[in-house]
């Protein structure tokens, strides 16, 4: 057995996947898939062309309570056997001298994940824009169905207001990154804090759903929802307001805080996902603009963390300055926020 691919992937890893991943064909190519800018993935490839995907967390500039591949991996397989699409799980390493890190493999998922407008060139049907959008909120509200206790991960679920936990986590956290202006982000989070609405019933939080984060088949269905080192049980509306910051629209005057392939146009708007949402799930929802602001809020925290680990060199050799959000437009996203409550 031999691999080739400059992966940076410790020879250990690769003994325990010969051992532990079924029906491996020859030789073995191993590639850092881009585009990933916490936990690492990397496509493995045998002969045969089986493609599986390994996942470990980033290369250094860990921050306290992320990047747990234990959690992502008990989430994965929890979801596995639902109406939720995830790549089916295949291994779980939490053998530390294997690699240093736990890690795990899955399945590649099938169909093309949309992280941006030159990911969807070849989204050129206005039906199958229009399935992205539907199938996409479909997936969310299956997700959002499913009772945590049902699949065994009630006991993650803790006492008090999820809501407010995450203010102070993510808070915390952007205090602890290399950005110097926090004063935006300072501002949001007091106006947030004073807001918090009455929550919902505890359902699965993905806690970075969008388009970026789901693979799609050619007819605009979702085939695989994947990334999940942020899901948690918790406050189900996070997750809509997240995909609603991260889905543009003709006239939009804030930019979405992620890019996205609905940049693109001609995909159904937010208010169209927000109906879809509504008609999947049977509820009618609470005013959506505190979600809204608190997902522009938490994005301008991740982005903060994520340039701390660029700056630091812990993204690995695929990290491009270009595609890792800045100083100024994390400052932007955090007034956008301010905007999103009426200050």
């Amino acid at each position: 057995m031999s691999i080739s691919g400059d992966s940076g992937v410790p020879d250990e890893a690769v003994h325990w996947f010969c051992a532990h991943v079924p029906d491996i064909s020859g030789d073995l190519l191993f590639e850092r898939i881009t585009g990933g800018r916490s936990n690492l993935t990397y496509r493995v490839t045998d002969e045969d062309g089986t493609t599986w995907a390994l996942r470990r967390p980033p290369l250094g500039g860990v921050l306290e309570t992320a990047h747990d591949m234990g959690r992502e991996w008990r989430f994965l397989s929890a979801l596995a056997p639902t109406d939720v699409p995830v790549p089916p799980p295949v291994a779980f390493c939490d053998d530390r001298d294997v690699a240093g890190v736990d890690f795990y493999v899955m399945d590649f998922a099938p169909g093309r994940v949309l992280n941006s407008v030159s990911d969807a060139a070849w989204v050129t049907s206005d039906d199958v824009k229009r399935r992205i959008g539907e199938s996409t909120m479909d997936v969310l509200a299956a997700l959002h169905a499913v009772e945590p206790a049902e699949v065994g991960l009630d006991d993650l679920a803790r006492p008090g207001n999820f809501v407010e936990r995450q203010l102070k986590r993510w808070h915390r956290q952007a205090h602890q990154s290399a950005v110097e202006d926090l004063a935006a982000i300072d501002r949001a989070h007091q106006a947030l804090s004073e807001r918090v609405p009455e929550p919902p019933a505890n359902r699965i939080a993905h806690g970075d759903f969008r388009s970026g984060n789901i693979s799609y088949l050619d007819d605009g269905s979702a085939a695989a929802v994947f990334d999940w080192e942020l899901a948690t049980i918790g406050d189900p509306y996070c997750d809509l307001g997240h995909i609603l910051v991260s889905w543009s629209q003709p006239g939009d005057e804030v930019p979405a805080a992620l890019p996205n392939p609905t940049e693109l146009g001609g995909f159904p708007t937010r208010e169209d996902l927000i109906a879809r949402y509504e008609q999947a799930t049977g509820a009618k929802l609470p005013d959506i603009d505190f979600y809204i602001a608190f997902a522009r809020w938490r994005a301008a925290c991740i982005h903060a963390g994520v340039w701390t680990r660029y700056q630091a060199g812990d993204m690995g050799d695929a990290a491009d300055a270009d595609e890792v959000t800045g100083p100024e437009a994390i400052v932007a996203q955090a007034e956008s926020a301010l905007a999103q409550l009426g200050l």
